[in-house]
């Protein structure tokens, strides 16, 4: 299968350690700066949202790998500080990626609010954010739902996001979505992020729907 997809897990484990070079201001689209990066959130036991973007990246651009596509990680482990927001979306768009897909969890101080919700870049600022991550949104949102995982219930409508502050997303001139997967405030999607098992669940449903994207 052709072509070059990008995953971008989100955070990194040296980022708390390390708040001077995080907290950098750098580019975020739309004439805006903001931080380089940031620590991201945690279960209420602790498990970091870094921890969990590794271990789903890492266990979709194995199953990727395994029907031949080419995949790029925007960081090489879960130990490093950042990248930059900016220099994340450069990955993708260096690579003339196919597609770009940035995985996250969320940490909503509402413990009862869960489900995942795909965000993109809205309005467009180049062509590729128009139908091309669109029909990546809509099929990301249908691939998850179809493996059972519930619409967000507080972010966004119907799994979808449009967003203008995302500044990954902005700067990509490839077709780009976010995934928050959940809430990791909740305790039932933190049970999940925390498993192996759940976390292969995530990702057999990220891979399957960037299989069908590329068609």
């Amino acid at each position: 299968m052709s072509g070059v997809v990008v995953l971008d897990p989100g955070h990194n484990g040296g980022n708390a350690s390390n708040p001077a070079a995080i907290n950098r201001q750098v580019p975020a689209g739309r004439g805006r700066t903001k931080p380089c990066n940031t620590t991201g959130t945690a279960t209420a036991a602790g498990f970091p949202e870094h921890a969990f973007t590794w271990a789903v990246s890492v266990r979709v651009r194995d199953i990727l790998t395994a029907r031949r596509v080419k995949v790029l990680l925007t960081r090489p482990d879960d130990t490093g500080v950042g990248p930059c927001v900016d220099a994340r979306a450069a990955v993708g768009n260096n690579a003339a990626a196919a597609a770009v897909v940035s995985i996250h969890a969320d940490g909503s101080t509402d413990a009862g609010a869960h489900g995942f919700h795909v965000a993109y870049s809205a309005p467009p600022l180049n062509a590729a954010q128009g139908e091309p991550s669109m029909r990546l949104a809509n099929t990301m949102r249908d691939g998850l739902r179809s493996a059972g995982f519930p619409l967000s219930t507080y972010i966004g409508s119907g799994g979808l996001s449009p967003r203008d502050d995302l500044g990954g997303l902005n700067l990509s001139t490839r077709p780009a979505v976010l995934v928050e997967c959940g809430n990791m405030r909740n305790a039932a999607e933190a049970a999940k992020f925390s498993s192996a098992a759940g976390q292969q669940s995530y990702a057999d449903a990220i891979a399957a729907a960037i299989l069908a994207y590329l068609g």
